[in-house]
This record gives C-alpha cells, sequence and structure tokens, in this order.
C-alpha cells in the first residue's frame, strides 16, 4: 500500500481479529451476541433513502412529516451530542441521516446505539423529520443491528485511496467510495441499455460456448486448458462471432451476445484478459447500415448513463450525438504521412515509410498491415470526436466481405472516440472458397511465428456451404463503453474484479 491512509486494519488479512484493539473489542461484542442468539436472518425494510429525499426532499428545517419509514443499511459514522446522536446509514441508493433522541429511544436504546461500530449493518424505524440544520433523517424509535462489521471501515475522509487495493478489495471500495458505486450502477444501466436497444430491434439474446476445441472468431492470443474427461486440449473463447454467425445460417436472423471473452495478452489501461463484448449479426445488412445502428445505440448510452449525448471525458467535451465523421483508414494515413501511399506500391517503399515514422516492420507483414502499423502509430491517437474509421486491408481482415468496389480493401469499420476503438463491424464474408482461402493465408502467418493468427475453422466453413446470407457484423467492448461515459482511465476501475497478480 503506498498511502499511509489505506495501512488500516480492515486491509491486513493476515493479522488475526484478536490482535488489534480495534477488532478485538469488535469480536468480543460480536462473540457476546452470537451466545445471546445471534443475528436476524431478515428485515423488511419499506423505503431506501434515494426514495425519502424524492419524497421529503422539500420538508422545512425542523419539520416532521408525520408519516414513519423503516430504513436499512450500513451504519458509516455516529456522533454524540449530550442526548442526541446523529448516524449516516448508507445503502444502495445513497445516503439517510439517522437522528437519535435518548427521550424517543430511552436509556437502554440509546446506549447501544452509541455503542455501535462504523460499518454495522443495521435496521431502523422512525418518524422522517429535517434536522433544525435541514438535514432529512428518521427520527428512531426503534433499531436493530442486523450483522456485525468485524474491521474498521477505512478512513472516512480518505477513503481508499491505494489503487491495487481498491481493485483487490472491491468490497471495501464500494463500501468507502460513492463514486465507485456510481461507477458500478452506470456499467448496469449501460449494459440494461444495450439489451433494451438490441431487443427492441428484434434481436435475440443468445449463448454460444466457452470453451472450445479452438479459438476462434478474432486474431488474438488465447487462453489454453485439457479437458481430462475427453483428453483434449480446449481455449476459452476469444470471441464469439462464429458461432453467432452459425446461428444466423441456421435461420436465426437476428441475433447477439453479451458475454466474457479471453485473451492471454497484456494487461494496461485499455486490456484485461477477461473483458465483455457485445457481438450482434443481422442478416440482410452491411457494414452501413451497422453504422447508423452504432450511432444509435451509443447515443442511447450515453443518455441512460449520464442524461445527454455530450459529455466530459478526461477533462475535455465529447459529443456523442449522430452523425459520427467518416474516413477511411488508408486516406487517413495519407494525411497523417503526408503521401499518396497505396496498397498498390511496392512493399519495400511501404516498409520505407514505416520505417521513417518510427516503426520496425516484420518480415511477415504485407502492405496492408504496414498501413494499419502506420495507422496505429500516427492516427489512432488524435481521433478525439467520434470516427469509423472504414475500408480496412483485407490482409487484417480474414472475416470481412471484399469491398464491392475497391480493391485490396474490406466493407469494415472501428469506431474511435478519444483515441481508442470502441466498435468493430464488418460486412460478413460469406462466400466459403474465399473463407478457406482467408483461413490458409492466417495459417501461413501462424506458422510463421503469429500467435494471433487466425486458426483454420473446417466446421465453419461448413455451415458457410449451407449459406449465410448477407450480414451485418458487430463487436462493442462494453468495459470501454463504460470507462468513456464514467470518465474513467483504467479499465479495473470499470470491471467489478479484474485479473491480478495473486498476493
Amino acid at each position: 500500500m503506498t498511502d499511509a491512509q489505506d495501512a488500516t486494519p480492515e486491509l491486513d488479512h493476515a493479522s488475526s481479529l484478536e490482535s488489534h484493539p480495534l477488532t478485538a473489542a469488535r469480536l468480543a461484542r460480536y462473540r457476546q451476541i452470537m451466545e445471546d442468539g445471534g443475528f436476524p436472518y431478515s428485515f423488511e425494510r419499506d423505503a431506501t433513502a434515494s426514495e425519502l429525499h424524492e419524497r421529503f426532499g422539500d420538508l422545512e428545517p425542523g419539520a416532521e412529516s408525520g408519516e414513519q419509514a423503516t430504513v436499512a443499511g450500513r451504519l458509516m459514522n455516529t456522533r454524540e451530542m449530550g442526548k442526541l446522536a446523529f448516524g449516516v446509514l448508507a445503502d444502495v441508493s445513497g445516503m439517510i441521516q439517522l437522528f437519535v433522541d435518548k427521550r424517543v429511544l430511552g436509556d437502554e436504546g440509546f446506549e447501544a446505539f452509541i455503542d455501535l461500530d462504523s460499518g454495522d449493518w443495521i435496521g431502523a424505524s422512525g418518524e422522517v423529520i429535517t434536522s433544525k440544520r435541514g438535514e432529512l433523517s428518521v427520527r428512531i424509535d426503534s433499531f436493530t443491528l442486523l450483522q456485525k462489521s468485524l474491521r474498521p471501515m477505512p478512513d472516512k475522509w480518505h477513503g481508499l485511496k491505494d489503487v491495487e487495493a481498491r481493485s483487490r478489495h472491491r468490497y471495501i471500495d464500494l463500501m468507502a467510495n460513492e463514486d465507485s458505486r456510481s461507477t458500478a450502477i452506470a456499467r448496469s444501466r449501460i449494459v440494461s441499455e444495450l439489451r433494451r436497444q438490441f431487443d427492441a430491434r428484434g434481436y435475440l439474446e443468445v449463448e454460444t460456448p466457452v470453451l472450445l476445441s479452438e479459438a476462434t472468431g478474432a486474431t488474438a492470443r488465447p487462453f489454453g486448458t485439457h479437458h481430462n474427461a475427453l483428453d483434449v486440449d480446449m481455449y476459452l473463447r476469444i470471441a464469439t462471432e462464429l458461432f453467432l454467425k452459425r446461428l444466423v445460417v441456421g435461420g436465426l436472423e437476428r441475433v447477439y451476445e453479451i458475454g466474457r471473452v479471453f485473451r492471454n495478452e497484456g494487461v494496461d489501461s485499455l486490456h484485461n484478459p477477461e473483458f465483455t463484448m457485445l457481438e450482434s449479426y443481422e442478416a440482410f445488412a452491411d457494414f452501413e447500415d451497422i453504422m447508423v445502428m452504432v450511432e444509435e445505440v451509443v447515443g442511447a448510452c450515453a443518455i441512460a448513463a449520464v442524461g445527454g449525448t455530450d459529455i466530459e471525458y478526461q477533462g475535455r467535451p465529447l459529443s456523442l450525438g449522430a452523425p459520427y465523421r467518416r474516413a477511411t483508414m488508408l486516406d487517413l494515413v495519407r494525411d497523417a504521412t503526408d503521401t499518396d501511399v497505396d496498397y498498390d506500391w511496392p512493399r519495400e517503399d511501404v516498409v520505407d515509410l514505416a520505417v521513417r515514422h518510427g516503426i520496425e516492420p516484420e518480415p511477415r507483414w504485407g502492405t496492408g498491415k504496414l498501413v494499419e502499423a502506420l495507422f496505429d502509430e500516427l492516427v489512432e491517437a488524435t481521433l478525439w470526436e467520434p470516427t469509423f474509421v472504414t475500408e480496412h486491408p483485407i490482409e487484417i481482415s480474414p472475416l470481412s466481405r471484399a469491398h464491392r468496389s475497391k480493391p485490396h480493401v474490406t466493407e469494415r469499420f472501428e469506431l474511435f472516440i478519444a483515441g481508442h476503438e470502441y466498435a468493430n463491424a464488418f460486412s460478413e464474408l460469406n462466400d466459403p472458397f474465399e473463407q478457406r482461402e482467408r483461413f490458409e493465408s492466417q495459417a501461413e502467418l501462424k506458422a510463421a511465428g503469429d500467435d494471433e493468427a487466425h486458426p483454420i475453422d473446417d466446421d465453419y466453413i461448413l455451415a458457410l456451404e449451407y449459406g449465410l446470407p448477407p450480414t451485418g457484423g458487430l463487436g462493442i467492448g462494453v468495459d470501454r463503453l463504460v470507462m468513456l461515459l464514467t470518465d474513467k482511465h483504467h479499465i479495473r476501475e470499470v470491471i467489478l474484479f479484474p485479473t491480478m497478480r495473486p498476493e
């Protein structure tokens, strides 16, 4: 831990509860309660903190509502002022003050309340009032200790600051940091809105296998395992794409899946080995149709998360309202290099161009891959406003249909916002013979040492031989979308339990 404020007993899991004076006292009270009959199995509340603020937010200071409420949550802190005491009760919706009057609760009840510790779970009933300072409160006439917290809460002024500690002990982070709770709730709303958008368009939500004999559907390095009963090596999926397109072949014309995928790659601010993707496939659509849908879906998610399409990200304004800019990868590279580079240039000329811009090409890279490398190095980080980058080289798009009128490129787009990719979409390749050729080219790259090259999937080719109609496909990185809409810089801030090295 890097912050002294976080070097508190609640994170020192190696220490015994009996060995620290703060936890020893709590443990003693816990044991006494267990001897006396233990804690309740349930508790019925009739209001949350936010509901009370919504209903009684206009009460004047010192006013009484005449209405009773029963609340429940975690007691964040208490303070005593003679015959009065105050506490802050936190539930999933927010916070409400507890007003404790010895004349109402009685001497024994008052002392029992004072004896509570921060972090304890309690239920309380009483009249909804406002304090003389105007703080909405429940003046409790009874309360129940629901469960004792054996470890103290993080420092109330500083919360839990250590980033690694927050990720490892998300339960502490959530109870201590309101921003973390808000992010978790926003993520749920964004995912719900994604489902609503696709359901409203007539898509079927489906589930496809996670454990595969071949990791297909993307160019990435998979995680491997072994199935003991079948005695075969298997892989965690790197994408859901090829199974979803099999369903379209089968006649399910619009399908989508929101699910975890796994890629054995580096960990940084934008990458976690386990992450969430939304993939969708729509028969009789092309990448242009999907482009329009993406504008609508991203805008709707922004409205669900923050109430509008004009947001702020990392201190800069950003508009997510349609329409988005459209630009080809080649045109963007031409602008960045101030050249007329083209896919039919001699490879050595494109290699020279790449080297001049600080790129070290690999021998197996073709012209298309070199153009992509130039784009990654010179262009990607500059794309702040939403931009559909189109017409990717065939070499780097093994599952995308060739462009209907332009050589060397495919009908594909990637959506870039604030310098990062958020979505990837194709007019799907549906020619089984061309698909086999693409797979065989990828196999050659794999044999040459490219661990991320796409393997040959014979069963998928068999499916294509039964006929895949014209289809538009889409992949959206859910975690990155949540980062964007909650103004977070690191992916582990939006994943409740990110992958981390064991302690």
